[in-house]
Order: structure tokens, then sequence, then C-alpha cells
């Protein structure tokens, strides 16, 4: 009978009802936070080519992604873009001029994806262009899934 009263006791100190609850359930948080980390992990890098084009293949490995590069594209029908801005056929060299060197007073990694259908003198004249502006520190992009023959 003692607990009986004990326990009576302490139910009627709530009034029956449920009190509030302090405690915030991060749990449900968490696995919200987990799906859109790997959503956005697995977007990221297609985000960074904004200029289709058909780059040709290579078993080259991966370069590390880093902060600060610009990307030169050049597509099939000859167009060149500076980070998805279209340049003019002369105007890329006074594009590049324009591009602010990095805290270090280093020029920014550049990477070129030139379409594979594009004749080789057409790709090496944005390279002399390149160079001779000052970025000598050039990255071509290429597919890199290529099987050995």
């Amino acid at each position: 009978m003692a607990m009986n009263l004990s326990s009576g006791a302490s139910r009627r100190g709530r009034r029956g009802k449920r009190g509030a609850m302090a405690e915030i359930n991060v749990t449900p948080l968490v696995d919200v936070m987990l799906v859109l980390l790997i959503i956005f992990m697995v977007t990221a890098p297609l985000l960074t080519a904004g200029v289709p084009v058909e780059l040709p293949d290579s078993r080259a490995k991966a370069l590390a992604q880093e902060p600060k590069q610009v990307t030169i594209s050049m597509t099939s029908d000859g167009k060149t873009y500076v980070d998805q801005a279209e340049v003019a056929p002369g105007e890329l060299g006074q594009r590049l001029a324009g591009i602010a060197p990095g805290a270090d007073g280093k020029p920014p990694l550049v990477t070129l994806r030139a379409d594979r259908a594009l004749p080789y003198g057409a790709v090496m004249a944005v390279m002399g262009e390149l160079n001779h502006a000052g970025f000598n520190s050039i990255s071509l992009v290429t597919n890199g899934s290529v099987q050995a023959p």
C-alpha cells in the first residue's frame, strides 16, 4: 500500500498531464544534414563545367580542385570561353591580362577544356596566349575512364 501512495503522489504532482520536453531530438536534423551533404558532394563537381565540351579521353589521374582557378573552354564550333563568359577571337589576351594574381603573387591555376573535334593548331594558339599572359602552369582536362587498348 505504501507503493500506491508514493506513485499516486508523483502522478498528482504532474496532474495527469505530460510535462514539457526540455531536450531537442537532433537525430532527424543530423539525418537530413547528412543527406544534403551527400547530395552537394555529388553535384558540386558537375557544376564546375558550364560550357558543354566533348573532351578527349585519357588515362591520366585526376587533379585536386583549387579554390582559385580559371577555366578556359573551347567548343567544337571554335568559340572560346573564360569561366563561362564568351570571349571574342582577338580579345583573349586582354582578358587574360586582366586576371589578378593570387595572394602569393602567382597566377591562378588554369584548366583548359578543349573539344576533341578542334584542330591541334587552335588549341596551341590558346595555349600560346596563356603562355604570353604569364600562365605557365596549364592543366588539360580530359575524360579519365579509358581502358588500355
